[in-house]
């Protein structure tokens, strides 16, 4: 099966200690972002496919958008072309481009980890402290009964 090179190897056997780029961390904020796809960019009085319009918003309302720049959208727009075509006329030969493309933008969570990418729901606690069960005292109140 084709991966991405070989497994990693075991970190504290590197030879290089250092860890990279550091995780971005972003946040669901259900902001909408970017802009509606254009209808002038379609040959004739063509219009855009459903499933492409909803592609096209979920990347809208994507966490990653807030890190989009104008060239970001331009090549998502792209990338929006291919995606109708490809709904429109059968064209599934460029499904794996499409694939590729968003892939580059973090559509996967394989692909967020490969770009160092976490989203952080509202909800979710990012650190919770250890809860220890009933009845388990400290370890330093055991060592002052020990020691008298």
């Amino acid at each position: 099966m084709a991966g991405r090179g070989p497994a990693p190897k075991d970190p504290s056997k590197r030879r290089r200690r250092n860890d990279g780029a550091p995780l971005t961390h972003l946040d669901e904020d259900d902001e909408l972002r970017g802009y509606e796809l254009p209808g002038d960019v379609l040959p004739g009085d063509e219009e855009w496919h459903p499933r492409t319009l909803a592609w096209w918003q979920t990347w809208r309302e994507s966490p990653q958008a807030a890190m989009f720049i104008a060239t970001d959208w331009d090549f998502l727009l792209d990338t929006a072309l291919l995606h109708h075509t490809m709904w429109t006329k059968g064209r599934w030969e460029f499904a794996s481009e499409v694939r590729l493309r968003a892939a580059k933008y973090g559509a996967t969570p394989e692909d967020r980890a490969r770009l160092k990418i976490q989203v952080d729901s509202p909800g979710t606690v990012k650190s919770a402290a250890p809860v220890s069960p009933a009845g388990v005292t400290d370890i330093s109140s055991r060592r002052a009964r020990l020691t008298g």
